[in-house]
């Protein structure tokens, strides 16, 4: 049935002579309507013969077109077109209609016998090979068949055999992944190390340069008499303290911020920043303030504590696209052991908790790690939980983390409750002119970068001190010893030691000194190690600042040394 001829006449006896040519060469069969054509190619057949006229009015074209295009890869149904002698030529429609047959012989009329049998001969060879054709896809398929069977069961017999040495191996990888978990413990703690020292030696120079910035712009609203500079003045001053508030950012991140803490109303500075948390949460985020009825008084830097808070209010708002409630709670609570690396004790706890799509349990160990975060690529920079957990750890708590697939998160900032008796730190005054000192006393100023020393050392001459200055801790050390100041300032980061070195050398030399240590990076720990604890003076810092710290450093030695000879 394959190799038939089908042959599509239908005008007069075209089709009776045509099966009579074919003869016994091919089994010709006679296909009186296109639905008939077409019902027998499917059927099976070698070719087909049709006259030109069957294909004038586009019937037969249009009952073929979807077995045409349906043909499988290795099929091109060949084509014998009886043609009209056409002296003009022919239409282009009737040239389209012959190229949608796709594998055309076109014959021309009149034509003999041996031509139309000649060209069916060569129709049923090409088909034969297109037979052949898909015979050997069929083998190909078969083999690939059995192939992937064969693959299928090594696979099994590998897998199996895998299962075996898994088992027989499993005590020796416990040992080697708890190998590895201490290495990788190794490798953050080494890690976190060198961060924390690159991003403050990064902050030292930029609040340097900050300081250098913002003192001047005092100095030139001190000099300049036009009203329009003062404007100007505030501007610029914004912007250095935006920088100030970016280089606090990174020092948190890196846990090396130097924090000062002061006693702090949770709930009050909680309920001060709602509005803030609204706009930073969005409108499709409904956001709740649940505060404890209790006192909730901690004793850590206030503007730390909110922005670790809005940190974590962002991270809620981007864990719900969709919306949904935020929820920030406070309480306190008693602790009688050392849980979670804490002293034994009261904490007020902060709660922060969404409604969001939570997190894997497989990455809650490592979202407080620096870089790491489940934000799509680009939406984030995995500081934020960093920068928290940082503040928490610095300011004597921590920070913990749950959360389900589904359910939401919750973060909680446990920190130590302010004692009973603790005091509220006064405000800084801002006074409305230089600060002037009651009788003229001399300050030694040790900072090694040339335009924050001249600066300082300006200003301090402006209220009226008597200033003398060193580029080093060395120069420094030997200028008190040749004549001790009545103060000094020294910056922490210098070169050739550090400014709690250069503290604890000079009260070796001199005695008892009055110290300011005026720093935008300094290690606290090592700080009171060598030196106490000494006044601190934060880069970048004003005029007013700066004589309101000299002016109070000298008072309490005054009154030291009052009590000291009664």
């Amino acid at each position: 049935m394959e190799l038939r001829v089908l042959i599509h006449a239908p005008r007069g006896r075209d089709a009776t002579v045509v099966q009579g040519v074919l003869g016994q060469a091919h089994v010709g069969v006679v296909c009186g309507e296109p639905a008939q054509l077409l019902r027998c190619i499917n059927e099976g057949a070698a070719a087909a013969i049709v006259t030109e006229e069957a294909l004038a009015d586009g019937t037969l074209i249009r009952s073929l077109s979807g077995w045409l295009a349906a043909q499988p890869s290795w099929s091109d149904f060949p084509f014998i077109v009886l043609a009209t002698k056409q002296g003009a030529g022919r239409s282009a429609e009737a040239i389209q209609s012959l190229h949608r047959l796709g594998n055309v012989i076109l014959l021309e009329r009149p034509l003999n016998s041996e031509t139309l049998l000649s060209a069916a001969d060569a129709a049923v060879r090409a088909r034969r090979r297109q037979y052949a054709t898909r015979q050997h896809l069929d083998e190909l398929s078969r083999t690939r068949t059995e192939v992937e069977r064969l693959n299928s069961q090594l696979e099994a017999r590998i897998l199996e055999r895998t299962r075996e040495l898994a088992s027989a191996n499993d005590r020796l990888m416990k040992e080697i992944a708890e190998r590895e978990r201490a290495q990788a413990a190794l490798t953050q703690v080494q890690k976190m190390e060198a961060i924390g020292r690159l991003t403050g030696g990064i902050a030292h120079d930029f609040n340097n340069l900050l300081h250098v910035v913002n003192m001047n712009l005092e100095l030139i609203s001190l000099y300049a008499k036009e009203e329009k500079v003062k404007p100007v003045v505030d501007r610029a001053k914004s912007a250095a303290r935006r920088g100030a508030k970016l280089t606090g950012q990174l020092l948190s991140f890196a846990r090396s911020q130097s924090l000062l803490p002061k006693l702090t109303s949770v709930n009050k500075l909680l309920l001060g920043m709602k509005d803030l948390l609204e706009i930073s949460a969005g409108s499709a985020v409904e956001v709740k303030l649940e505060l404890c009825e209790e006192q909730a008084a901690v004793v850590v830097d206030a503007s730390q504590l909110e922005m670790a808070v809005l940190n974590l209010a962002v991270n809620s708002r981007d864990a719900m696209p969709d919306g949904g409630t935020l929820t920030i709670s406070t309480c306190t609570q008693e602790r009688s052991g050392a849980e979670e690396h804490l002293e034994p004790g009261r904490y007020v706890i902060v709660r922060v908790t969404d409604t969001g799509q939570g997190i894997p349990p497989q990455l809650l160990s490592k979202v407080f790690d620096p870089f790491f975060t489940t934000k799509p690529l680009g939406s984030g920079t995995g500081l934020g939980l960093s920068q928290v957990y940082g503040f928490a750890r610095q300011s004597g708590g921590i920070a913990l983390i749950k959360s389900h697939v589904g359910q939401g998160t919750t973060v909680e900032l446990h920190f130590p409750a302010a004692p009973a008796d603790a005091q509220p730190l006064p405000e800084p005054s801002q006074p409305a002119e230089l600060p002037a000192p009651a009788v003229p006393r001399r300050i030694l100023v040790v900072e090694d970068d040339p335009d924050v020393r001249r600066v300082i050392v300006e200003c301090l001459g402006l209220i009226g001190y008597a200033v003398t200055e060193a580029p080093n801790g060395t120069e420094g050390l030997a200028a008190i010893a040749s004549s001790k100041p009545d103060l000094l300032v020294v910056d922490y980061a210098m070169p050739d030691m550090t400014g709690a070195e250069v503290i604890s050398k000079a009260r070796a030399l001199v005695g008892d000194l009055p110290v300011i240590l005026a720093t935008g990076y300094a290690d606290m720990a090592a700080v009171e190690r060598l030196a106490g604890k000494p006044a601190i003076l934060r880069k970048p810092f004003d005029i007013n600042s700066l004589g309101t710290a000299v002016a109070n450093a000298l008072e309490r030695d005054a009154e030291r040394q009052r009590v000291v000879s009664a």
